[in-house]
């Protein structure tokens, strides 16, 4: 099986070994749903979902371990500082793991050069982005359309600053949802965010290949912080759902998970404010 041919253990050795198992599962994912799905008359419409899809089963061993290995450190620890030092290994080997995701996703978006594989996220970045106009943003941006660059004063960016910050926090209560529910299950949430990101950079990019670094730079900057608010979501609920039925509720432990699991929240809450600012009063300047 291949979601099985890597060992989650080994990842403790390195994390940044994640970038590289990101970019293989992101990969497969998306040449699987092109050579079986992609011609099909029905499931040809929800490609997208079958990308993500493929993305998360091969995820899956990685975040039920992950998830397990923190909360039994969590049950130990207290405070700021040492909740930091328990989750950062964790978090940051999701980055590099969603790194690799949107790397591989971008690459292969442009080199297939079919629309259809990430239709859904392209429609997506449209109602995120021209929410009254979703229609022509995607006659606009869809592959072989006639790009041309948004205009909009002050009141457009904030428009924009509140339509991006409503997103990403409706985005972050279903990820903390979904890892209660689910323990591993926000990972479906983060590798769609991937694709959502890879059709972005294939927009950015007018679907140009050596331009795929110059679109990664532009929305990394906004979207890893963004992205490791989510991670750190994530945690927080798989965390307390296994606190949960390992200690119950009335369990003085559980208390102590609940207290670090709020401390995550906040600080995730945090990280999604300062990423919406960068997103449009940063990342414009720099990327005109």
């Amino acid at each position: 099986m291949l979601e099985s041919l890597v060992n989650p253990r080994r990842v403790e050795k390195g994390v940044w070994k994640m970038f590289f198992i990101g970019i293989l599962y992101a990969s497969l994912s998306l040449i699987l749903a092109q050579v079986f799905f992609s011609r099909d008359a029905v499931l040809s419409k929800f490609s997208g979902l079958i990308v993500v899809t493929f993305c998360v089963m091969f995820s899956l061993p990685f975040m039920y371990y992950i998830i397990k290995k923190d909360e039994k450190e969590d049950e130990e620890m207290a405070g700021i500082l040492s909740t930091w030092k328990i989750h950062k290994d964790a978090i940051l080997a999701l980055l590099w793991l969603f790194l690799g995701f949107v790397v591989a996703f971008s690459f292969w978006y442009v080199i297939l050069q079919n629309p259809v594989l990430l239709n859904a996220q392209l429609e997506t970045y449209c109602m995120i982005n021209s929410p009254g106009s979703v229609d022509s943003c995607l006659q606009q941006y869809t592959m072989g359309g006639n790009f041309l660059s948004p205009t909009g004063g002050a009141s457009y960016e904030t428009n924009r600053f509140f339509s991006i910050l409503e997103n990403n926090i409706y985005v972050m209560i279903f990820t903390l949802i979904f890892s209660l529910i689910f323990g591993a299950g926000a990972i479906f949430i983060l590798a769609w965010n991937a694709t959502v990101i890879a059709s972005a950079i294939g927009v950015f990019t007018h679907y140009r290949v050596h331009e795929i670094p110059l679109g990664l730079a532009r929305y990394m900057i906004h979207g890893l912080p963004e992205i490791a608010a989510y991670f750190i979501t994530a945690l927080a609920g798989g965390i307390l759902g296994v606190g949960f039925i390992r200690n119950g509720v009335r369990s003085k432990r559980f208390i102590h998970v609940l207290e670090n699991v709020i401390i995550l929240i906040f600080i995730a809450l945090i990280i999604i404010v300062l990423a919406a600012l960068m997103e449009v009063y940063l990342t414009p300047i720099l990327f005109k």
